[in-house]
């Protein structure tokens, strides 16, 4: 069981809303996936009128838990409003923290992120902060309160999969009784296996998906897939070899001649 805070989850897929191509498409790759925890954006939720009702209808009929982002905020200040916002709006202590530094590579102001959690935590959030994978930002956020920190793999929708695995396994190693989550760039359903094998907990991925030629199909593809590395870690993956090992041992096998 994945084990979020005071919850508990059978998926280890967790996925976004944004960039379908239709409702029904996202209704019909979020039910594909079978992930039971969706982000959600407060600005297009509270985008007003109609369609800001239609939309929250449509995520209430998954029957899935929302967590609420603060995709877009460039300041503390904005962040923890806008989180705030998310708990009036939702009705949630959850939160998807995001404090963005650059605007190209939407890279994590690590900084602020740590500030804003920290502010957040003491207000009773349950924070799920999204940073690079560096050790020591991953160690401020622990001492912060976090019990749960999602570091990128690559890029938000740069596809490239884990850039850094190396990082990655050393967060793993370090933080044995935190939850990771591996959010943001992964492309394809053997990048989040590949999340999985290193022992992190889930993934969290929407353009991968959203944007595939089909949504429903990929999805379906990122379950096995993140099914697939689970189950790899938990059976034990070989290590690495620097030389062959012959699957079929040579010592005292016989060498047939033809006999003319």
């Amino acid at each position: 069981m994945l084990k979020l805070y005071d919850r508990e989850f059978t998926s280890r897929l967790l996925v976004g809303s944004a960039l379908y191509p239709s409702p029904a498409i996202m209704q019909g790759a979020i039910r594909a996936s079978g992930a039971e925890i969706v982000t959600v954006s407060l600005r297009r939720e509270s985008a007003g009128g109609k369609t800001g009702d239609a939309f929250w209808s449509l995520i209430r009929e998954l029957g899935v838990t929302v967590l609420p982002n603060t995709a877009g905020c460039r300041s503390v200040r904005e962040a923890v409003t806008t989180a705030k916002l998310a708990r009036e709006l939702f009705a949630t202590s959850w939160i998807k923290l995001e404090v963005i530094a650059d605007n190209d590579t939407l890279q994590p102001d690590v900084v602020g992120l740590v500030e804003a959690a920290d502010i957040l935590i003491k207000d009773g959030f349950d924070v799920f902060p999204y940073c690079t994978e560096d050790l020591s930002v991953a160690l401020r956020l622990v001492d912060a309160g976090c019990k749960v920190v999602m570091p990128w793999a690559a890029p938000i929708g740069s596809a490239k999969g884990i850039i850094n695995p190396d990082a990655l396994k050393l967060l793993r190693d370090r933080l044995p009784d935190i939850t990771l989550v591996v959010d943001a760039g992964l492309g394809a359903p053997s990048h989040a296996a590949q999340a999985l094998e290193l022992g992190y907990d889930a993934v969290l991925l929407n353009t991968a998906i959203a944007k595939a030629a089909d949504p429903i199909a990929m999805a379906t593809a990122f379950r096995g897939g993140v099914e697939a590395g689970r189950a790899a870690y938990q059976a034990g993956l070989m290590e690495a070899r620097d030389f062959a090992s012959p699957s079929t041992p040579v010592v005292g096998t016989p060498f047939w001649h033809a006999v003319s």
